[in-house]
């Protein structure tokens, strides 16, 4: 048989229901390749191999009785750091939380524990999740394992690297700008923001409700290695009842649209390498029968200022006290960077952005009823250098490169990312496919005709 650790998670959780494999061998597997390859790149930075496989025997011992299980009963999935995980430590990356337990967990992580799956292991991020590096003080820096001189991504590049390197088939992240997406892209992975309100996202510890910024372009949602696990991993996030008033109980399939389906292509501008693989994506849908047209999406720049400055507006009253007080050096240097780069809106540009969304918004719409899907880049750029943010200027490159990402968090619309292909020294490349709201199925349909094309990325074994 096939190494547990390396096969998808429906394959996994194929195995523990038929009784072909236990779910103690698979945790156990997947504790063995934490142990072997997590050294090296610093992914998982909290893991109880008791707890685990206490609740491997638990979920074994469901089936020996015959109980009809979920769909990926047994499974491990790691959480990220910054969501509440009942008995462990909120940490965010950051010292002063590093004793801050959960009472409970996140509506996202009870979700995945009502579908069957194993929250095991604790994925790192920065700082206060805020770079698109993942590194801080309390836990170290997280490598990617496909190149450690690129950036993993941030928020989510412990979930992103720890997937890469073939610890876990799915893994728990978070996306304010594109920290799920653009994790999965510098490491070769597959994920997705799902629409706003598709996933829970309340954490029982906090104290008060985030700002209105925060609300609306932050989401809950996974990563995973295949497109397969990516979409059965949402629908384990999204199905049940949580206490998270944005939370919409929509299906994930949606109703039947025009055959054959139109994909608008936008290239925005993006580096050569990057519209080299979209290129390669479109002729690949185009072969499946899809209709790709060039497109303009409508307010790009528009759209693009405003989720910068709304979301400075919020963080120069909510975020810039707490980096103040309690980030790591990094942290600070990057904050300054974004700080010179980004202005504020005042409080009637503020009121009227807010507005203006909705009718920026409306617009897309209207370009959805014609391309149903947009086929776009994910960042203008290959996956930076590390710290790249930690100057004013390379502030300034990454803010322009990631348009793509926060425009979609804007918006509040689906966007999943999938591998296409690499470049000179193993740097990995993806597109991006957005879609209207909670229209993540017909991502993830895209994704798959492309993944069958590209090839699903091997597992690496970090240097």
């Amino acid at each position: 048989m096939t190494e547990l650790w390396r096969l998808p998670a429906l394959d996994q959780a194929r195995l523990i229901r038929t009784r072909a494999a236990s779910a103690r061998e698979v945790v156990q597997a997947f504790l063995a390749r934490i142990e072997a390859v997590n050294p090296r790149i610093n992914a998982v930075v909290e893991v109880r191999a008791d707890e685990a496989l206490a609740a491997a025997d638990a979920a074994d011992a469901a089936v020996k009785r015959g109980e009809v299980v979920a769909p990926l009963h047994g499974v491990p999935v790691p959480i990220k750091v910054n969501a509440d995980q009942k008995g462990y430590a909120t940490t965010n990356g950051v010292i002063a939380y590093k004793d801050l337990i959960a009472p409970d967990d996140s509506g996202v992580v009870a979700n995945l524990r009502a579908s069957g799956a194993l929250p095991v292991g604790r994925t790192n991020a920065p700082c206060y999740s805020y770079r698109y590096f993942t590194d801080n003080a309390l836990h170290g820096r997280t490598l990617n394992p496909r190149n450690p001189a690129v950036t993993p991504g941030g928020s989510s590049g412990g979930a992103s690297a720890a997937l890469a390197a073939g610890i876990g088939a799915i893994a728990h992240g978070n996306d304010l700008g594109g920290s799920i997406r653009y994790p999965a892209y510098a490491t070769g992975v597959a994920g997705i923001r799902p629409s706003l309100g598709r996933v829970p996202a309340n954490n029982p510890l906090a104290t008060a409700e985030r700002p209105i910024s925060l609300q609306l372009f932050s989401v809950q949602g996974p990563l995973a290695r295949t497109i397969a696990d990516l979409r059965a991993a949402l629908v384990a996030m999204m199905t049940g009842p949580q206490p998270d008033p944005w939370h919409t109980p929509s299906p994930l399939a949606g109703a039947p649209i025009a055959r054959p389906i139109r994909v608008g292509l936008a290239t925005l501008g993006a580096t050569s390498p990057v519209v080299a693989a979209l290129r390669q994506a479109a002729g690949w849908l185009a072969d499946a029968g899809c209709v790709v047209e060039e497109v303009t999406p409508p307010h790009w720049d528009e759209a693009a200022t405003l989720w910068r400055s709304l979301l400075m507006t919020d963080s120069l009253r909510f975020m810039q006290p707490l980096i103040e007080a309690n980030a790591d050096d990094a942290t600070k240097a990057s904050w300054a960077g974004w700080a010179a780069n980004v202005t504020a809106a005042d409080e009637d540009a503020y009121a009227a952005g807010l507005a203006r969304r909705t009718a920026i918004l409306r617009d897309w719409h209207r370009l959805f009823r014609r391309h149903p899907l947009l086929l776009c880049p994910v960042s203008r750029e290959t996956p930076f250098p590390i710290d790249l943010d930690l100057t004013v200027e390379g502030q300034a490159r990454i803010l322009r490169a990631q348009e793509p990402l926060y425009v979609v968090n804007f918006l509040g619309l689906p966007g999943t990312v999938v591998p296409t292909s690499t470049v000179a020294d193993n740097v990995p490349l993806g597109v991006q496919l957005v879609g209207d709201r909670f229209r993540e199925d017909l991502c993830l349909d895209a994704a798959e005709l492309i993944e069958a094309r590209a090839g699903v990325p091997p597992i690496v074994d970090p240097v």
